[in-house]
């Protein structure tokens, strides 16, 4: 062998124990960097605007973190999470009818409704040092006392602060400061088959963590009655009874979504659960800090019912099923679309550049502004693209505002609390007898005055004012229709049921 080949292997060897090295090195240092977990400068560069509203830290993130063996860790973003998860434990009082045998057989008196006190168990999210509380709506529905337990067996009273029947998210409030919470992050990033955490309190078993991947997102047509937005993301990850409410949250450690519904038969995990994505939640509870109710922007437009056509023509329906983007088949009353050049047949195919597929898709962007934001909306009419600049309106047709009536202004009343003896007196278990009616109210336009006794609102017995007024504030809140039902009587008078339409507000 000569002396030049000797050079040229020694060189070889040489440079391959070099780049051995220098891998090994560069391999270290990154995984003693992951193994660290915080960035304390970097900031997540997705985390949702609305992380302002509640003064949430931007400067601590976790990062991904994997194993040596390259599959993820999961462990620190679960340390963090289940500190920021809470119980949530609901009072609430039903009615059941129960009827004297006499009534029956003789036909005089009345039904008597006899309260029973209800317990559910739910959980929530602490987004904010100073003690705010995510969960869903259907969790403290209809609760006459809330109470929260942290991970450090602390227990605590909880305010309602305001529900959204619409999206199933609910804003409570806890008292006092430097609360763990976890921060918003971005939903839109997810991707399907991402790894994610479900955090929360199952079947009453705190601070539980399930992992699985997203397995689809903007899913709709899932969960029926008020929810008219629906935009969830669907995952694999164990959700069951009592997970309400909670987590999820992905593996930097951050908020992405709200879970609040599974695909079941059974009422238990089947394999698939829905989260409220952290963009559409996280909007919502700073509506309802802000303003007391969630500002909802429309565009004002009315789309093929597909399942209702395709009961009178299947291939239509096909056909329409098809169109990537939204039909725009007709205008609302003072449309905002209409106004801003739209017309019927267009597609709508993105909202400010982002692609538009379908119904929920576009609910999805809708529900993140607020009336009077002006969004680009693009269309495909005739094949040919334009473009329009809509101001979005609200239900009424303006761009106001809207803030909660103060329920006890808008009645009108002013209540007094009925002593146990003079219940048993007037022979009923709960009551509250109106002290005084203001001349504007709506309780003076519907005949309610001075000395009525109020057994029941909207078939739930009611004892204080603020019970009352608690009511009323849910009522007003909802989208549908804002009416309440009164049950009561004057002394020695018969049972009398009012209705009260909220939506006419006091004149």
């Amino acid at each position: 062998m000569n002396t030049g080949n000797v050079k040229n292997i020694a060189t070889i060897v040489v440079v391959a124990i070099l780049s051995s090295v220098i891998t090994l090195f560069g391999y270290n240092t990154i995984s003693k960097n992951n193994a660290k977990g915080v960035s304390s400068s970097v900031v997540s560069a997705g985390q949702s605007e609305y992380a302002d509203s509640f003064n949430q830290d931007k400067n601590v993130r976790l990062t991904n973190l994997t194993t040596q063996q390259g599959y993820p860790d999961f462990t620190e973003a679960a340390s963090r999470s289940v500190n920021g998860v809470v119980h949530v434990k609901v009072k609430s009082v039903s009615q059941q009818q129960y009827m004297n045998p006499f009534d029956f057989f003789f036909g005089f008196g009345e039904r008597n409704m006899q309260p029973r006190e209800q317990i559910g168990f739910g959980s929530g999210v602490i987004i904010s040092k100073d003690g705010y509380i995510i969960t869903n709506n259907h969790v403290v529905e209809g609760a006459t006392e809330v109470t929260v337990s942290l991970n450090d067996n602390r227990e605590m009273t909880a305010k309602v602060i305001g529900t959204d029947p619409q999206t199933d998210i609910a804003l409570i409030k806890i008292e006092g400061n430097d609360f763990p919470y976890l921060t918003f992050g971005n939903s839109d990033a997810l991707q399907v088959g991402e790894w994610v955490l479900a955090v929360g309190n199952p079947f009453n078993l705190t601070s539980t963590v399930t992992a699985g991947i997203v397995s689809a997102k903007n899913r709709g047509n899932i969960v029926g009655g008020n929810l008219n937005i629906q935009s969830f993301i669907q995952v694999d990850a164990a959700v069951n009874r009592g997970n309400s409410g909670g987590a999820l949250v992905n593996t930097k450690g951050e908020l992405v979504g709200i879970n609040t519904a599974i695909f079941s038969q059974s009422g238990d995990f089947n394999g698939l659960a829905f989260a409220v994505p952290i963009s559409i939640a996280g909007k919502v509870a700073a509506d309802l800090k802000q303003y007391g109710t969630v500002q909802r922007a429309v565009l004002g437009i009315q789309v093929p019912n597909i399942e209702m056509i395709r009961q009178q023509d299947p291939d239509k329906a096909s056909e329409l099923s098809q169109i990537v983007g939204v039909l725009v088949e007709e205008f609302g009353e003072r449309s905002a679309a209409k106004a801003a050049g739209l017309e019927k047949g267009d597609i709508i195919k993105a909202i400010n550049n982002v692609p538009i597929r379908n119904f929920a898709g576009l609910q999805d962007q809708l529900s993140r502004y607020r009336p009077g934001d002006k969004v680009k909306v693009t269309v495909d009419r005739n094949g040919k693209e334009h473009s329009y600049t809509v101001e979005l309106k609200n239900d009424a047709g303006n761009t106001e505002i809207q803030r909660s009536s103060d329920s006890m202004s808008l009645l009108g009343a002013a209540f007094n609390d009925i002593p146990d003896n003079r219940k048993q007196q007037l022979g009923i278990t709960s009551g509250v007898e109106v002290a005084s009616v203001d001349n504007g109210g709506l309780f003076r336009k519907e005949g309610i005055n001075k000395g009525f006794i109020i057994m029941r609102v909207n078939n739930t017995p009611v004892n204080s004012g603020d019970e009352i007024a608690k009511i009323v504030s849910s009522v007003s809140r909802s989208s549908q229709d804002k009416v309440i039902l009164i049950a009561g009587f004057y002394p020695n008078g018969r049972t009398q049921y009012i209705a009260i339409d909220l939506s006419q507000g006091a004149k």
